[in-house]
């Protein structure tokens, strides 16, 4: 149930109905008028441009079109009382309280609901796919949030979502890894000196995963690393991925389906799809230009399989093969991608790293091939995570090797904590983690502050013996809301939007956003109560207004919802 949408469709059918008696020839920019949450010092509850819109191309004054639109909106919708025409021509509206009563009555109706929009869109979401050498890192952490809450955001609203991991298990990263994990196997069984070399690995962690491949596989040859590769990497990856969906599992994180780009090779799914954008003309035989930068004289020119990228917008075509004939990377991920649209996908969402960005075009070139631009591709971009403790950056732990990982961060601070304080800025700018605010009981602790607006609510609710599960409407016309829940009434009716706008533009960070906002609302009423007795929930243990009760079960309402999408707990005692 959204106001918005609701209203102004009442509004320009009524208009459009009566173009004759408003002198109005041309509707064609109905399309162009919306319905928004008023400026703060507005004391109203929406706001139209309506009259700005229609006046421009009917050749009309905006204020006196605007006053035509009042008389007639306020004579025939009686869900409206009070319309007054600010600025420029805007028609700022104030809901009756018949309109109020009706719209929070449907709120209650469909409250596990409320706020969704119904979709029925079908999503491949991939995130997090971290190279399985190892635990997961904070680098990893804000795209595996930011895709779970996604996921979660466009479920509620009634999509299919898959969540994807894709394993990259294969290459020379690989290789380097199973000869890490080898080299602890023989160190522990023989006493062999692990010597750190290039490109291997030196965490703690991959001695423990040496340690567990012995301890349940005691007959496990290791004489020859080329003749033991194959059993030593599926035995590695196992280990490292159980490591992996551990932390994801901490974080509240579980994927329905992982996909190996080992198993897209040996399938031959590569050669599949490039053959199929040869048929179509997208792939030759050729030769690119050297690298910017770099001089023609130095460039050595090899001719191999290249994608006609910049045919789909790309600023320069892609190889599909290295040097020595083998595929690139990016011709096993065309590949991958090739088998997401052959899954019937029509929405495909890719969750990034920072150092992704570049990546993005060609991927969305790709896609648009292989579909003939019938399937989506959405790429998301999640930046650097800096961690502050004591005001100083946080160390790393000799543990991981070179990074901070999830585990650190976990022993730190909570799940709930590392959720929402991952989704407290845009995904396409650097965020500041600070340990000391997140763990402060104040309001500078966004997740705090909304889980304690909840077990304030709820420890009212226990106070007078009802339950927040107890069915809820208002009955009588005596319903009056004061300034405060006038003002909670409209952030209220403002959720759906908020729904919708995060749904729509892929930004899950403004939910928490408008949970910080709401809680706020609410404390300040609260502590109003606590200066003016007036303005008190309760009085000898009894709800002292029946509009108060109402407010707290709409608030309640919510968070609840707000903060099951972010999959942030919440408590009934804090």
């Amino acid at each position: 149930m959204n106001i918005f949408e609701h209203y102004l469709h009442i509004i320009t059918k009524l208009v459009s109905d009566n173009k004759h008696d408003l002198k109005l020839t041309n509707l064609k920019d109905l399309k162009n008028v919306n319905l928004e949450v008023p400026p703060n010092h507005f004391n109203f509850d929406l706001s139209t441009n309506i009259s700005l819109v229609l006046a421009k191309s009917n050749n009309l004054k905006p204020n006196d079109l605007a006053a035509e639109l009042k008389d007639l909106i306020l004579n025939n919708i009686t869900h409206f009382y009070k319309i007054d025409i600010a600025g420029p021509g805007f028609l700022n509206i104030k809901l009756s309280k018949e309109g109020m009563i009706s719209n929070i009555n449907k709120i209650f109706e469909k409250k596990e609901i409320y706020g969704s929009k119904k979709s029925d869109g079908f999503y491949n979401i991939e995130f997090v796919s971290a190279n399985p050498t190892g635990p997961m890192h904070v680098g990893h952490c804000r795209g595996a949030i930011f895709g779970d809450v996604l996921s979660n955001l466009l479920l509620f609203n009634g999509n299919r979502v898959v969540k994807e991991y894709y394993i990259n298990d294969y290459g020379n990263q690989i290789h380097n890894f199973v000869k890490s994990v080898y080299l602890r196997l023989r160190e522990i069984k023989f006493n062999e000196k692990f010597v750190i070399k290039e490109n291997l690995y030196p965490g703690e962690y991959i001695k423990e995963i040496a340690k567990n491949i012995i301890k349940k596989n005691k007959e496990l040859n290791i004489d020859n690393f080329d003749k033991s590769f194959e059993i030593l990497k599926k035995l590695s990856l196992e280990n490292s991925m159980s490591l992996i969906k551990n932390d994801l599992k901490q974080l509240g994180i579980v994927h329905d389906n992982f996909f190996s780009e080992t198993e897209l090779v040996e399938k031959n799914l590569v050669k599949r799809t490039v053959n199929q954008l040869q048929s179509e003309n997208y792939v030759e035989d050729g030769y690119l230009d050297p690298p910017k930068g770099e001089l023609s004289e130095n460039w050595k020119k090899t001719k191999r399989l290249i994608f006609k990228s910049k045919l789909f917008g790309d600023d320069t075509d892609r190889a599909l093969q290295k040097n020595d004939g083998t595929w690139t990377y990016f011709a096993n991920d065309v590949a991958y991608h090739a088998d997401k649209i052959n899954r019937k996908f029509k929405n495909l969402i890719n969750i990034l790293g920072a150092d992704h960005t570049g990546y993005i075009t060609r991927i969305s070139a790709a896609v648009s091939a292989l579909s003939k631009n019938k399937v989506k591709l959405n790429c998301k971009v999640c930046q650097l995570v800096k961690l502050y403790k004591n005001g100083k950056p946080f160390k790393m732990s000799k543990r991981a090797g070179d990074f901070i990982s999830v585990q650190d961060l976990l022993n730190e601070v909570n799940k709930d904590s590392i959720r929402f304080m991952m989704l407290n800025r845009s995904n396409d700018v650097e965020l500041d983690f600070d340990f000391d605010k997140i763990k402060e009981k104040t309001k500078d602790n966004p997740v705090f502050y909304v889980q304690y607006a909840y077990a304030r609510i709820n420890s009212i609710i226990r106070t007078i013996k009802r339950n927040l599960d107890d069915k809820i409407s208002i009955n009588d016309n005596s319903f009056s809301p004061n300034d405060y829940e006038e003002k909670i009434l409209r952030k209220i009716f403002e959720w759906p939007k908020v729904i919708e706008s995060a749904s729509y533009k892929f930004e899950p960070h403004k939910i928490p956003f408008y949970l910080y906002e709401l809680s706020t609302l609410f404390h300040s009423y609260w502590s109003k109560g606590n200066e003016d007795k007036n303005f008190r929930f309760i009085e000898n243990g009894k709800i002292k207004r029946k509009e108060s009760l109402i407010f707290l079960y709409l608030i309640a309402i919510v968070i609840k919802n707000g903060m099951k999408i972010l999959g942030v707990s919440l408590h009934e005692k804090m």
